[in-house]
């Protein structure tokens, strides 16, 4: 008789998908813009710019995000501090250009998207990864008050991390015109 010790994949899927309703409009435009750019899904000029001033920004985040490359190959198998400078100065880097953006109200959304950019293996580095880049004085300090008092302290001081995959990658959706009904 088989027996299960998680979730049902659905259900996981289901709870990914309301964090990330929970997420400002703002915040659901960036991180959907940011996968299409990170993990190379569409062409984002086309999809998301709206303006030459978002084209020039979409531009720019592609331009940092070709660290992402870097970043994944070099994600630590286990908590050993030799291997962290080639891993976690690109990604503090990274994240501080994704917090520096203001799309990103705090922890949670940081680490909704950076799962999904770089993986569940990234997942125990991703607590120190935002308390560095939220702690750079690019940010204005009130800005840095609130990102940084976003991590809960179960968050920076976790025992252990999921090595599930997350499953709901937010993508664009086309709005569709209904017609009127007639009266």
């Amino acid at each position: 008789m088989a027996t299960r010790s998680g979730p049902a994949a659905g259900d996981l899927s289901l709870s990914e998908l309301k964090e990330f309703a929970g997420f400002p409009a703002a915040t659901q435009r960036y991180i959907r813009r940011s996968l299409d750019i990170g993990l190379e899904r569409d062409d984002a000029i086309a999809r998301w710019s709206r303006d030459m001033v978002e084209e020039t920004a979409i531009r720019v985040q592609a331009r940092v995000y070709h660290r992402l490359v870097e970043i994944r190959a070099h994600i630590p198998d286990d908590s050993g501090l030799d291997a962290l400078e080639h891993f976690m100065a690109p990604l503090i880097a990274v994240s501080a250009f994704d917090l520096g953006q203001d799309r990103l109200p705090g922890f949670a959304a940081y680490r909704f998207l950076y799962e999904r950019l770089l993986g569940a293996h990234a997942r125990p580095w991703l607590p120190g990864a935002f308390c560095a880049a939220a702690s750079l004085p690019h940010l204005h300090p009130d800005k840095r008050k609130i990102l940084l008092q976003s991590i809960s302290e179960a968050a920076a001081t976790a025992p252990g991390w999921s090595a599930r995959e997350p499953s709901f990658f937010p993508e664009w959706v086309d709005k569709i015109d209904e017609p009127k009904p007639a009266n």
